[in-house]
């Protein structure tokens, strides 16, 4: 029942984040051919900059297949879609039903507000694994039609640290909600905040080694550095914390 519920409430955000990445993964794949044939005309481009470097760093990748999905996909496309659809799963629950007195009928059930709230985060995360992992299976499936392969292993190293990193956003976003009766400000707080991050690391480079988007995308283990232990292991005690505070917020509320 409370599984059920859940998944009626978050149902239409996942289905089209779903469609959207995968639509998103498949024309990364099949516009391989055309990038290339682009790649001359990129490298005479002199834009000068730190975004000048990035734009010369993504044509150099691009040369090899393995760096044109990684630059592409993992680094920006699947980074920041999926963000998106983490920050619109985690906002709502019983604060925002409470306006429209669902949340009366949620409560009358007879479990556990912590159980409620686990289950409500569960189903969330539940749907978030999906996004990370199915959209991505399909680079090396389709791979073969432009006439590139691309290693099944790689995909799931980076599509389970795009999953344990970016939870921190999901997280967030449960976490506000828990604190805020409305889904606007959860949603507006942790996209800026998800912008602000992003656009750190053009104005100050140095720290851009730190950034949260680089354990998502597991740069380090693409440049061949291995897996970003800490960085995982730091985002997912943090969103483990910030989940558990929303539980005790919800816990305490007067609805």
């Amino acid at each position: 029942m409370l599984w059920y519920k859940s998944w009626l409430e978050t149902r239409w955000r996942f289905v089209i984040g779903l469609l959207l990445l995968v639509l998103s993964a498949t024309a990364t794949v099949f516009a391989y051919p055309q990038v290339v044939k682009l790649l001359p005309m990129v490298s005479n481009v002199d834009l000068g900059g730190e975004l000048g470097r990035r734009v010369a760093e993504s044509a150099e990748l691009a040369r090899d297949y393995r760096g044109y999905v990684w630059s592409q996909w993992f680094g920006q496309k699947l980074t920041q879609q999926w963000t998106l659809f983490a920050v619109l799963l985690g906002t709502g629950g019983l604060l925002a039903q409470s306006s429209g007195g669902g949340a009366l009928f949620t409560l009358s059930l007879p479990v556990s507000r912590n159980r409620l709230v686990g289950v409500r985060a569960a189903t969330g995360l539940a749907e978030l694994l999906a996004l990370a992992f199915v959209p991505s299976i399909l680079l090396p499936v389709f791979s073969p039609a432009v006439g590139q392969t691309y290693g099944i292993g790689n995909t799931l190293v980076h599509s389970a640290c795009m999953f344990v990193a970016g939870s921190v956003f999901f997280s967030l976003a449960f976490l506000l909600s828990s604190v805020f009766s409305d889904v606007w400000r959860p949603l507006l707080i942790v996209l800026c905040a998800a912008i602000v991050l992003g656009l750190s690391e053009y104005v100050f480079p140095e720290l851009a080694r730190y950034s949260l988007f680089r354990v998502m995308s597991a740069e380090v283990y693409f440049r061949g550095g291995g897996l970003p232990w800490l960085g995982l292991l730091a985002s997912a005690a943090l969103s483990v914390v910030m989940l558990y505070i929303a539980t005790r917020n919800i816990a305490r509320q007067d609805f």
